[in-house]
């Protein structure tokens, strides 16, 4: 287990020095002034030298990229060219709305797609599986953005049981800010879980027919007893695999989600400094985020180990050797 743990770290650290590299290439090694793309191409020279200068532009190439990562590192952000402030300042506040959405949303996918799929297998050909298998299709299809508009079109509009867009804050309370929360979290989930409840079909079904699950059946249990007691651990795995990736689409879609709803995320944050030209908080918050997908790929590399004992005997012998 050891073995596996040191190299899954190896595996994250270079995919964080390759997304820092990347970033850093495409916003300010790259053909082009990036004090030129934020100022426009009838800035004063005079302005654009100071400009480059604040920015760092003037130091080698090396250096700039050293001290920018050795600042994150240390926790140190670089300041806004819009808002004059460290990019940590403008990130704190919106970290709590979008960290409680990404959570809800991931938990109504969770909550909706694998009963779903473990339903669908166990009536395999039968009306419910049908069912569910053309829900979640229309769901596959049907962009999340759009999905946001129509649950406002329904449930705020319509019936007025939620707010449209907006949110009131956490001082305001749990409820009112939950509420603001639901209907973008519902259109961020929809889609996952759509996704989540065939890959759990897909897998409950491959589980069905091994030879362990044909013992348990003979053993006295009956299909549905046998699938929640032996076969839904190992189904598992494959679902942990898409949960992940589903988190960085989570926190892909959000950037439109909470512009839709008009919420003040990391997703509207980004939104805002690519329209305002601002580098420094678009280069900061990708290589965050892509920081964030590493680490939760990491998790669910660490989860395999939880769900299949292999993977923890095969780790322990390698370590012993």
């Amino acid at each position: 287990m050891a073995w596996v743990l040191a190299k899954r770290m190896v595996a994250l650290a270079l995919t964080l020095v390759a997304a820092s590299l990347l970033v850093f290439a495409v916003l300010e090694v790259l053909p082009g002034d990036p004090a030129l793309l934020v100022l426009g191409v009838n800035a004063r020279p005079d302005t654009l030298a100071a400009l480059r200068e604040s920015m760092g532009l003037t130091e080698p190439v090396a250096w700039r990229y050293l001290t920018w990562v050795g600042g994150l590192l240390r926790g140190e952000f670089a300041t806004s060219l819009t808002y004059g402030v460290p990019v940590d300042t403008l990130l704190a506040p919106r970290l709590l709305v979008s960290g409680p959405l990404a959570v809800l949303s991931l938990g109504l996918a969770v909550a909706l797609g694998i009963p779903l799929g473990v339903v669908a297998a166990a009536r395999r050909g039968r009306p419910t599986d049908a069912a569910v298998m053309g829900v979640s299709q229309l769901g596959v299809a049907v962009p999340n953005f759009w999905l946001g508009i129509l649950l406002v079109l329904l449930f705020a509009v319509t019936l007025r049981w939620l707010p449209a867009g907006g949110f009131p804050g956490w001082e305001a309370g749990p409820g009112p800010a939950l509420a603001a929360l639901l209907l973008p979290a519902l259109a961020l989930a929809l889609p996952q879980a759509a996704i989540l409840a065939r890959v759990t079909r897909s897998a409950v079904l491959e589980v069905l027919g091994e030879d362990y699950m044909r013992t348990a059946r003979a053993k006295g249990l009956s299909k549905t007893e046998a699938l929640w007691a032996h076969g839904l651990r190992n189904a598992l795995i494959p679902v942990v695999t898409i949960l992940g990736l589903q988190f960085s689409f989570l926190l892909a879609g959000t950037i439109i989600i909470e512009n839709v709803f008009n919420l003040p995320g990391v997703g509207r944050l980004i939104f805002q400094a690519v329209s305002q030209r601002d580098l420094v908080v678009v280069r900061d918050l990708v290589v965050l985020l892509a920081a964030t997908v590493g680490v939760v790929n990491f998790l669910v590399d660490l989860s395999y180990a939880a769900l299949d004992p292999r993977l923890r005997l095969r780790g322990g012998s390698a370590t012993d050797g």
